[in-house]
């Protein structure tokens, strides 16, 4: 008889969190211990961009805990989400923290850990896969490849204030093969101004992936110079992850993805 590997994993301990990313959106995405803390925890807080789908598999006595923040929209605050991190788990609650894609990066779990940890709550951080790998995996753009992308960046397009970093070394991101944006719809115009500006070869390809990896997934292709000719973007609903580089022009080959029809 062979041992369930699930059922063999940690489970979230009362009166701890667990930090966990639920990846882009396709719950096949899941690793297997962010399912062990699916059925595992007591209450859920989680975050905007996590699946329905997903979230339909957490434990049916779970409480769901919206604390989601998204731009341009009434959020929650850090310090008020991270203080009910450490308040559940005072209440003896098993915490799972759920994050759309990796909390780690350009999620704040850094600094929810770091609260945790100030506060003397045990906690464990369970990676997922983040939008800028697998999501963009899913629109057939790999992010490295040899010759044409032997390095890649990960940047955000917006500061604490939701101004374009100018902290960032734009001359130095200019000369990255492979340039991954999180949070760039509000400034990718000024973005791909400043990368012109910098060096970057205007007629570079660039692709926007909305909603990766889930049935809604759509993807709209132009160059560097027309984004930063701010061009009509379709309202699309949902978070974003803008790529540029010249990996982008291996999507004619590479795109395999067919986003299934919804469930009736």
């Amino acid at each position: 008889m062979v041992d369930d590997p699930i059922a063999s994993l940690p489970e979230i301990e009362p009166g701890s969190d667990w930090l966990v990313g639920a990846g882009p959106g396709d719950p096949g995405l899941l690793t297997l211990l962010a399912v062990r803390a699916l059925a595992s925890a007591d209450v859920i807080v989680h975050d905007a961009l996590v699946d329905e789908r997903v979230l339909r598999m957490a434990n049916p006595a779970a409480v769901l805990d919206y604390a989601g923040k998204r731009g341009g929209r009434p959020s929650p605050a850090q310090p008020d989400i991270s203080n009910r991190l450490v308040a559940l788990a005072r209440e003896g609650r098993r915490v799972l923290r759920l994050k759309g894609g990796d909390p780690l990066v350009f999620g704040r779990g850094g600094e929810e850990a770091a609260v945790l940890r100030e506060a003397g709550i045990p906690f464990r951080i369970v990676p997922g896969i983040t939008a800028g790998i697998g999501g963009l995996a899913y629109a057939g753009v790999p992010v490295t490849y040899r010759r044409i992308g032997q390095a890649v960046a990960f940047v955000t397009a917006h500061d604490l204030a939701g101004d374009l970093p100018d902290q960032l070394d734009w001359q130095a991101l200019a000369r990255i093969p492979t340039l991954v944006c999180y949070m760039a719809m509000r400034r990718l115009s000024a973005a791909a101004t400043r990368l012109i500006a910098a060096g970057r070869n205007p007629d570079e390809p660039l692709a926007i992936v909305w909603n990766a990896t889930r049935r809604d997934q759509l993807v709209l292709e132009m160059t560097l110079d027309a984004a930063a000719s701010d061009p009509a973007i379709p309202p699309v609903d949902g978070p974003a992850t803008v790529v540029i580089g010249a990996v982008v022009g291996l999507r004619s080959s590479l795109d395999w993805f067919d986003p299934p029809a919804a469930s009736p």
